[in-house]
């Protein structure tokens, strides 16, 4: 179930001036991939934060094993007998942990280190640049494999992981960015004015390259919910009786044929929560370029 790295924004195109962000955030809404995409987001959110208050319990065994979506188990049982329902909804706790924690230390290391690259240039940038092809030339799989028989498989030692191993291709992406940024009249501006480094990368650059930057935590953090599902799936992180999307397809896979409702299920709560991601991020791309 695990790939390779996911694929970010890498290739520069050239630079167009930017909606009014009033503008923006109407053009953004007018479209229905990127409306329908924040609903069900949004909706996964509200069922990590809130599946307790709802009474549901995703361990309780209901005394009908392997029974088919009905009026009384939408999602039908396991073969345990718990609620399949109940068990998706709660599994998306586990997802909505890691996932975005470790999206959100990947977007603040990859822009800080794509800031200084872009801006520094010289024997900073090729420094960076080549520690960056070294840690994208690690296999996903066996970086993973590693960190986790080294230091266990909690919350902490995962996030760090998908932000160490995100972060260069972030970089890249803002580096790019920062040096289009620096051939503009702002840039010449500042530095006549004999502004610190520091307050030009803050002031002037990062809000120039934000868009960029909000893009790339999105789809960051759509590969970030891939990836945790798939080490879960593999066994390297949680165990049962987790909810857990990733373990769930991998305890029931044996019986797809004759209760697909206990696969099926999780692996769309996973594929919905991704695409809707990724459709965010490729909508804010389209908007953010015109």
């Amino acid at each position: 179930m695990l790939r390779g790295e996911p694929a970010f924004e890498t290739d520069h195109e050239p630079s167009r001036a930017p909606l009014p962000r009033n503008r923006a955030e109407a053009a953004l809404w007018r479209r229905p991939t990127f409306t329908l995409s924040v609903l069900i987001v949004s909706g996964w959110v509200i069922a990590a934060l809130g599946w307790r208050w709802l009474g549901l319990d995703p361990f309780g065994d209901t005394g009908a094993k392997l029974e088919a979506p009905s009026t009384e188990h939408w999602m039908g049982t396991d073969r345990l007998g718990r609620d399949v329902l109940a068990r998706v909804l709660a599994g998306s706790e586990s997802a909505l942990i890691v996932a975005p924690l470790g999206a959100l230390l990947a977007t603040a290391f990859g822009t800080t280190l794509g800031l200084i690259a872009g801006f520094y240039r010289g024997w900073v940038d090729q420094l960076l640049m080549r520690s960056f092809d070294i840690v994208l030339a690690i296999p996903s799989i066996i970086f993973f494999l590693v960190l986790v028989a080294a230091f266990g498989g909690s919350t902490i030692v995962v996030a760090l992981s998908v932000g160490f191993l995100f972060a260069p291709s972030i970089a890249r992406v803002i580096r790019a960015e920062v040096l289009v940024e620096m051939g503009k009249d702002y840039i010449t501006s500042a530095k006549l004015q004999g502004e610190r480094a520091i307050r030009m990368l803050r002031s002037e650059l990062l809000p120039n390259v934000w868009p960029q930057v909000l893009v790339q935590a999105t789809l960051s953090l759509a590969a970030a919910v891939f990836i945790a599902a798939s080490l879960s799936f593999l066994g390297l992180t949680v165990s049962p009786p987790s909810p857990d999307w990733g373990l769930a397809v991998n305890e029931n896979r044996a019986y797809l044929r004759t209760a697909w409702w206990t696969v099926v299920f999780p692996t769309a709560a996973i594929a919905s929560f991704v695409v809707s991601v990724n459709l965010i991020g490729d909508n804010l791309k389209e908007v953010f370029r015109r």
